[in-house]
């Protein structure tokens, strides 16, 4: 006969929330995997000894970590999906007699103990640490590379930098950001405050999240942080995580500083670092060389932008009289410092070139220019490396980080971020970092555990 199921609520429940997590669940092996008790003894000292016990600083982090394993980019849907799923339960330590907290704790802990301690970096190193231990990491073969994440902000909040003093009367937002400016950067002579960037992009700036940069890859332009890994090639573990704003120089300043980092921290010095033609500039190239690192990136290369006129490599360059002999034996001589450039200057003189019967295929100016990088010797040297087996390895290894970022916007949900500044973007960046690096761990860790034996007696 059919059955019949009673919707009744019996008085008394067996229930133990252990059971229902299967082994072989992310969150389980996570857990296994590293202890986030270091977290409590982090902060003991944020905490006052008097009043009501607050909540524990490890739930809140276990809580973050579940939305950015997750793609839950909303804390108040972060709160509710904990409240009805088994595992998040489990795995931030809530058992249901217990209250989960409410949103507004995350924001209240972001601007005091979060901030304050640094707790998120530390939380990112712990998990590198673990991937060490591990042997996740070789330290050989490196990858940088940056993403632009929009910012919280619309591009219609776009005004003039120097219209920030008139907004800041009216916008919160902005009067705290030039009070930290000033604080930074104490000015006492207005004719001292350095000058407006000349780019069109960095002359304007969002009165919503000033610290933003405009940029725009393939669409239209918006405000933008860059997020920049350093990984691992071997199994792709990011060790070192910048948040800078979306400006192409800040690209090789975070990368400087990721490796400098990697190296104080964990004493690693990478053989070579691969990376994409916008790190190619020469003295980014310098600056690995002297470090024995092997730069395996294309060189940022301007000879041949031209290719109508005579190239620069049909120049023959004579070192005796430091000049350049042109295809019809003409000397362009040298002419002094492009300090913008960071190049050395050689021209002609107009009359050299007024007669010259090839002046059509080799200028279309009065004369001929030749512009040479300080740092040639870095340059060619990378030109060298592009032409071995190790270089065409780390251009296919590139992808890991590629990848990297796929599943930053598409799996985390970061496309955009939720919080404003600096510091908030580059907690969200920690934090996503982390979880990347922690289903790595886990994954491995899990495939190094010794298979159930059968018991066949």
């Amino acid at each position: 006969m059919m059955g019949l199921q009673p919707r009744t609520e019996p008085l008394f429940y067996y229930f133990r929330l252990e059971d229902q997590i299967p082994e072989h669940h992310l969150l389980r092996r996570i857990d296994r995997c590293v202890d986030f008790s270091f977290v409590r003894e982090r902060l003991r000292g944020a905490y006052s000894q008097m009043g009501r016990p607050s909540i524990d600083p490890e739930i809140l982090l276990r809580l973050l970590l579940v939305g950015y394993l997750y793609g839950i980019t909303s804390e108040r849907r972060l709160v509710e999906e904990v409240r009805m799923h088994l595992a998040y339960r489990w795995f931030t330590h809530l058992g249901f007699e217990q209250e989960i907290p409410d949103h507004s704790t995350f924001s209240k802990n972001r601007h005091g103990r979060f901030r304050e301690s640094g707790i998120f970096l530390e939380v990112f190193e712990e998990v590198v640490r673990r991937c060490l231990e591990a042997g996740l990491v070789e330290g050989k073969r490196m990858t940088v590379d940056g993403t632009a994440v929009r910012a919280n902000a619309s591009p219609q909040s776009r005004v003039l930098r120097q219209e920030l003093g008139e907004v800041a009367k009216l916008s919160k937002t902005v009067r705290e950001y030039l009070a930290e400016v000033e604080q930074e950067n104490p000015v006492t002579d207005p004719g001292d405050r350095e000058p407006t960037p000349s780019s069109a992009a960095a002359r304007f700036v969002s009165a919503t999240d000033p610290e933003a940069c405009w940029a725009g890859k393939g669409g239209p332009a918006a405000p933008s942080y860059y997020d920049q890994y350093l990984i691992d090639n071997a199994h792709g573990i990011i060790l070192g995580v910048e948040a800078t704003p979306a400006r192409f120089r800040q690209e090789m300043l975070a990368a400087r500083r990721m490796l400098e980092q990697v190296k104080g921290r964990w004493g690693i010095c990478p053989e070579s670092l691969g990376a994409d033609k916008a790190y190619g500039s020469g003295e980014f190239l310098a600056w690995l060389l002297e470090r024995n690192i092997q730069p395996h990136i294309p060189v940022i290369d301007r000879r041949h932008q031209t290719p109508r006129y005579f190239t620069q490599d049909q120049f023959q360059y004579d070192p005796e009289e430091n000049a350049y002999r042109c295809p019809q034996g003409q000397m362009v001589r040298y002419r002094g410092l492009g300090v913008l450039t960071q190049s050395y200057l050689y021209r002609t003189s107009e009359s050299q070139c007024r007669a010259c019967a090839m002046k059509r295929k080799c200028t279309r100016g009065a004369n001929r220019r030749i512009s040479v990088s300080w740092y040639e010797p870095a340059r060619q040297a990378a030109r060298e490396l592009a032409k071995t087996a190790a270089y065409q390895q780390s251009r296919r290894e590139r992808n890991k980080v590629e990848a990297l970022f796929s599943e930053l916007k598409q799996r985390v949900g970061l496309r955009q971020v939720r919080l404003r500044g600096l510091w908030n973007v580059a907690e969200q960046f920690y934090l996503a970092a982390t979880a990347q690096n922690l289903k790595r761990l886990a994954r491995w860790l899990t495939r190094r555990e010794p298979a159930p034996t059968l018991c066949t007696a």
